[in-house]
């Protein structure tokens, strides 16, 4: 399913963003959805539960194939591009959707998918695909901020045989996964490497993250692992090109959402007489909400849409995309909750949950501050 055409005429190129007949399906597919199994409520029980998701849930995203969706053909996969990722992932933020798309499939599967050989793919993916086993990728150590070479953890051996020992830290999803992608050094060279999670050798200390997410931090004590790739920064950076894309299209369904949770909420709350949405200073602020979703929305598209034609101009566009999300999201969400008041806050209610899941989704993989070197260095490169 491809989305958008650039057309030219012989004045600019007049970018079209309409999506495509199958786009339209995905979105109102996702969105019949969540109306029917999304919403605080269920977010507030799956929170409360050891897994922190619905295994159940995680069936039927496999059952209609959106696991399978970023994956080439030649992997048992639908061949979705990047822009139908995002068509995916925007209708999901909407339903403070609580199943691990984002660390299993999207990260770790596209980890597996540009990264892994032929054998490994075929030995791994499918299960991935069918949802039948859950990942999660083990990067952060202490100290090592936001940086992609830095890094301690280190494997022993030779390539047929390596023992990994080190401590990984915040590993999203790792309380449950049955597999873990790790980067580590090989013979002082960044490496990623796949394990069972299940080897002996490998503690976990589980925690919840800012937003109700579930992970572990993980140590390895000389634990069996496999070789995925020799690793440099840039390889990377590439291979979670549909992460930036993912996290920032749920990040737009979100804000969509507090725009219209505020609006609503302001129709209704009375104050002096009349309905606090009267009153001009506040029409200006949700106004403002609106620009920077939409401002975020164009920059989403824009990625997208070089991340399918493989320009070179993508990996700029990613880590602006990702500058934008952060002070978007961080505007949006806490006018949000100022115009709502103290009950913005409240576990009932949906935009504090929101809140919580923009905070972490601006800083996963790299915050605005480092997303803006990034651009910079890309930029004059």
């Amino acid at each position: 399913m491809a989305l958008l055409a650039w057309p030219k005429t012989s004045e600019c190129i007049v970018v079209d963003f309409s999506l495509t007949e199958e786009q339209l399906l995905l979105r109102e597919s996702v969105q019949k959805y969540i109306q029917r199994a999304g919403g605080v409520e269920r977010h507030r029980t799956l929170m409360a539960g050891a897994e922190g998701f619905d295994p159940a849930a995680w069936a039927t995203f496999a059952e209609l194939g959106w696991l399978a969706l970023p994956f080439a053909a030649a992997d048992g996969g639908l061949d979705g591009s990047a822009t139908d990722l995002m068509v995916l992932c925007e209708a999901l933020g909407q339903g403070v959707v609580r199943e691990p798309l984002l660390h299993t499939v999207i990260t770790c599967g596209a980890l597996l998918a540009s990264l892994a050989p032929q054998a490994l793919r075929q030995t791994y993916l499918p299960g991935l695909m069918a949802g039948e086993r859950q990942w999660a990728f083990a990067f952060a150590e202490r100290g090592s901020g936001y940086s992609w070479d830095s890094i301690e953890a280190s494997a022993s051996g030779d390539a047929d045989s390596l023992f990994l020992s080190g401590t990984k830290i915040s590993v999203l999803n790792g309380h449950i996964a049955d597999y873990l992608l790790v980067t580590a050094l090989v013979g002082h060279e960044p490496a990623l490497l796949l394990l069972d999670a299940n080897s002996p050798g490998i503690s976990r200390n589980d925690f919840t993250a800012v937003d109700g997410s579930r992970g572990a931090h993980l140590t390895f004590d000389a634990v069996a692992a496999t070789l995925v790739c020799h690793l440099s920064s840039t390889a990377l950076e590439q291979a979670l090109a549909p992460a930036i894309i993912a996290m920032a299209a749920e990040g737009v369904g979100a804000m969509q959402v507090l725009l219209d949770a505020t609006v609503e909420y302001t129709k209704t709350r009375e104050q002096f007489g009349q309905p606090i949405g009267r009153f001009q200073a506040l029409q200006h602020r949700m106004a403002d909400m609106y620009l920077k979703l939409e401002e975020t929305r164009s920059l989403l598209y824009n990625a997208a849409i070089l991340t399918d034609e493989c320009s070179e101009e993508a990996p700029a566009a990613r880590a602006g995309l990702k500058v934008k999300l952060a002070e978007a999201s961080r505007f949006v969400s806490h006018e949000a909750v100022q115009l709502h008041g103290g009950i913005g806050m409240t576990d009932e209610l949906i935009v504090g949950h929101l809140f919580k899941r923009l905070l972490l989704l601006s800083k996963l993989y790299g915050d605005g501050d480092y997303h803006l070197e990034r651009y910079l260095q890309l930029r004059v490169a």
